[in-house]
């Protein structure tokens, strides 16, 4: 009775956009998470989340709940055989007798003819397949979310370091100022100019501090435990070496490898089997109530000669009116299906668009990355020639200020570049299906 199974058609493009051909790097499914890493720090941290986060142990425990309900579901296919003992008195009319009996037999087993069973079966192992993809899915997004709030701790330490030079750059400046200034060489304007960027300063050491200080914090919760004390030392923020190079591959291979997309397709699966059950509704249900046993008035004879008893009772229901109950049962699980259907193929644009927006991201960072370089070797050069205008008297301190502001701007902007590329690599292995192995 369940409809032949067909996969819906990819509703994506047949290449991913701003894909490189011949792209370095090996496939995301052909490399594990440890491999995908290249630091033996956030190797750790992953390993600790990965055996103490909540959220994938719930994941695990929903995959055995299902796996549990898949064979309570299967159990109805065999006959239940149970054995029974009893004492049963009465009296009536002033007589008081006696029945002891001893049986075996089985309950209401259903005849499974036109596969109502085999279909809610199919249905109960389809969810159990889902729900193990399911925690595959989160397994991916924990490994992703681990490294990218390590990096997100990292970024928060390298700028709070860049505060802090900046804070003892400008500070020097100040006290230059005040010189010159209690010397009669410089205006109050100045001096008051450079004390508020030392301020400006004070709250960016404070403002990084903060943020910091949340980003352990949430990486303690996605770790599962405190940080050990003893954590691998760290690679350079501004290597290129922290993560490995990946290729994205054809779009049709994140139908095999994507858990979300496989949860998506076993879920339309068990609605198609659904269909199945809902079809056999329609025909008679037959089962078979039996035993075999012994019965006697006393029980000193309950196992004597002549004291067999066997009962034999089946039975077969047929649908004739129930208001249309059974057509709309059928209408449901077919609409169900349809359902399960679009979110399916809503699943592979999903990921199609997840895969394209991390592709496009990697390029473009590279380059902002080379940007930003260049651009503070300029705010250096003209920081330099600021301050030396400044000193000779040829220029105000505005201009110095100005070169301050902007190169502390570069400065934070390759910074945030270097988060943004380690990001998107990242999201292009989760995106690809990576890590689950």
């Amino acid at each position: 009775m369940i409809p032949k199974y067909e996969r819906p058609a990819a509703p994506v493009a047949a290449q991913f956009p701003e894909a490189p051909a011949n792209s370095p790097g090996n496939p995301a499914n052909d490399i594990t998470w440890s491999d995908f890493v290249k630091e033996d720090r956030l190797n750790t941290l992953i390993a600790l989340a990965l055996a103490n986060n909540r959220d994938l142990r719930v994941a695990a425990l929903n995959v055995e709940q299902s796996r549990a309900q898949y064979r309570i579901t299967r159990s109805a296919s065999y006959p239940g055989v149970d054995a029974d003992g009893g004492l049963t008195k009465q009296h009536i009319s002033g007589i008081t007798t006696a029945q002891w009996s001893a049986n075996v037999g089985l309950s209401a087993y259903e005849l499974d003819f036109f596969g109502r069973l085999r279909s809610l079966n199919q249905q109960a192992l389809e969810t159990y397949l889902a729900s193990e993809e399911a925690r595959r899915s989160t397994q991916i997004s924990l490994v992703a979310e681990v490294a990218t709030q390590y990096f997100t701790w990292r970024e928060a330490a390298e700028q709070l370091q860049l505060a802090h030079q900046t804070l003892e750059a400008v500070k020097e400046s100040y006290r230059l100022n005040r010189a010159s200034f209690d010397a009669g060489e410089a205006n109050e304007l100045d001096v008051r100019t450079a004390e508020g960027e030392v301020q400006t300063a004070k709250f960016n050491v404070l403002s990084y501090e903060r943020q910091l200080a949340q980003a352990q914090n949430a990486l303690v919760l996605l770790v599962g435990q405190p940080l050990p004390a003893e954590l691998p030392e760290p690679k350079s923020f501004d290597g290129g070496n922290l993560l490995s190079d990946i290729t994205a591959g054809l779009p049709s291979d994140l139908l095999e490898r994507r858990p979300d997309i496989l949860q998506a397709e076993h879920t339309l699966k068990a609605a198609n089997a659904n269909i199945g059950a809902a079809r056999a509704a329609f025909f008679p249900s037959i089962t078979l109530t039996g035993s075999v046993g012994v019965a006697s008035t006393q029980l000193g004879d309950l196992f004597g000669a002549g004291s067999g008893a066997w009962t034999f009772e089946p039975q077969i229901s047929l649908p004739i009116f129930n208001a249309g109950k059974i057509r709309a049962q059928l209408t449901y699980a077919q609409l169900s299906e349809r359902i399960e259907v679009a979110n399916y193929e809503k699943a592979i644009q999903t990921a199609f668009k997840e895969t394209a927006d991390a592709l496009a991201a990697n390029g473009s960072y590279l380059d902002q990355i080379d940007v930003e370089a260049t651009a503070i070797a300029a705010q250096q050069r003209r920081l330099a020639l600021a301050t030396l205008r400044y000193r000779q008297g040829e220029d105000s301190y505005l201009n110095v200020l100005s070169a301050q502001q902007d190169l502390y701007s570069a400065q934070q902007g390759l910074l945030q570049a270097r988060f943004n590329k380690l990001s998107s690599q990242i999201s292009l292995y989760k995106a690809l299906g990576g890590g689950w192995q």
